[in-house]
Order: C-alpha cells, then structure tokens, then sequence
C-alpha cells in the first residue's frame, strides 16, 4: 500500500463525530466500490511492548 493514497479525514472528540465523518465520506464516495474508510481509535494504536512514560502510566 502506498501511504500517498490514504485520506485521513480527521480526528474527532468523540465516537459519534468521528460516525458522522465517515458516514459523510463513505456517501460522497458511494460509487468507487476500490473506497473504504475506516474510524480509527488512535489509543488503540500502541505498542504495549514499548515502555511508557510516567505521566502517561498515571492515566492507566
């Protein structure tokens, strides 16, 4: 995959705004059937392999 093709939309507050993004883009783009998008939970993305910082170890 080229990462030249991919549309990031962008990051959204909450999960109801980032729905109504991509619904809004999933619909302008309804007739390329090669178009997906995707809701992406970015702090789902870690690695947990890497050590964290102390500030970010207190959230969790």
């Amino acid at each position: 995959m080229n990462t030249d093709d991919i549309h990031i939309v962008g990051m959204y507050p909450d999960y109801a705004s980032a729905y109504d993004a991509w619904k809004a883009e999933a619909q302008r783009t309804v007739d390329n059937a090669h178009m997906r998008y995707f809701i992406a939970h970015i702090h789902r993305l870690r690695d947990e392999e890497i050590e964290v910082s102390p500030t970010e170890e207190l959230g969790g």
